[in-house]
């Protein structure tokens, strides 16, 4: 296990890189001048050249690259342009916010879909698993933020349950968590119910029910274990892919995250920012991946005597 574990990091360290000499080479073709950005719009021109060239901005781009690399590479990721403070300042404070509202999202979107799913498969083609799969497809055709509005009219403006936007008690994740989580968990019930489906048509759970075993034992202990496998995938690059991804959800509820901030920086062209966040989040899914990988190797034996 330890050297599949260090396999799969030294893998991990040439992607990374690939996805940085990417981004790298697209901002490139954004117009910018950090002076410019830095020093405000009437900054003489001669301070704003001297500034340019004081960051590199003029060097070509392959040498701008491995500058910047070999930086990273000291834990000096550059300075926002717009708050002057090294990029990791500015981007860790958000992301406890943002982290909060994916694994809620996550957990919830689990918790609902999960045992629908199974539900939906035991009992193939009742009322249940014809609801189940009606309100699968609704759920799962609504838009998260057209679903966010939609909960903001009822619950904060109609009912006044719950805070709209912000930040102040636990109240005001609710509404955000329920836009993300509803719709995975939609999709989730769907993946589990067919997975489930496959499963139990399996000769082992046929040798089970032959041996007597109760019929809670066979879908838990002998169905379940078996069909989680690409539900725990599917988790895991939802959870990976909230990270960075719940940006119109962060800003439908006025939640100061680490979406909210990339997009800032997208507008500001806050290079450093744009780039840190981009590590940052690739770095995360990579190492999500990798927990979702040893995940396999406890819910099937077989994987884990590969490793």
């Amino acid at each position: 296990m330890g050297k599949y574990i260090l396999r799969r990091l030294l893998v991990m360290i040439p992607t990374l890189l690939f996805v940085v000499f990417i981004i790298f080479a697209i901002l490139q073709f954004i117009p910018n001048s950090p002076g410019r950005i830095i020093l405000g719009i009437n900054a003489p021109q001669e301070q704003v050249e001297l500034l340019n060239q004081q960051l590199g901005y003029y060097d070509p781009m392959p040498v701008k690259f491995v500058n910047y690399v070999l930086n990273a590479l000291k834990g000096d990721f550059g300075e926002s342009y717009k708050y002057s403070k090294p990029v990791f300042e500015v981007l860790m404070p958000k992301f406890p916010t943002t982290a909060k509202l994916a694994f809620l999202s996550m957990l919830v979107s689990a918790v609902i879909g999960i045992p629908v799913g199974i539900i939906a498969a035991v009992k193939k083609h009742s009322m249940a698993d014809r609801s189940a799969t009606v309100l699968a497809l609704l759920l799962g055709s609504v838009p998260s933020f057209f679903l966010g509005v939609l909960m903001i009219l009822l619950f904060s403006m109609k009912l006044h349950w719950l805070p709209s936007n912000g930040l102040g008690t636990w109240k005001n994740y609710i509404m955000p968590v329920l836009t993300l989580a509803l719709p995975s968990a939609a999709f989730l019930s769907r993946l589990t119910r067919t997975t489930m489906l496959d499963t139990m048509g399996q000769d082992y759970i046929r040798t089970a029910r032959a041996k007597g075993c109760k019929p809670t034992r066979v879908v838990v202990c002998h169905g379940l274990r078996n069909a989680l496998m690409p539900v725990v995938t599917q988790l895991g690059m939802n959870f990976a892919g909230l990270l960075g991804g719940a940006m119109i959800t962060e800003q439908v509820f006025g939640l100061p995250g680490f979406s909210t901030m990339i997009l800032a920086a997208m507008k500001t062209k806050d290079v450093p920012v744009i780039m840190g966040s981009t590590i940052f989040i690739s770095a995360m899914f990579m190492f999500i991946m990798l927990v979702v990988d040893l995940i396999y190797a406890v819910l099937d034996p077989r994987v884990g005597a590969q490793y």
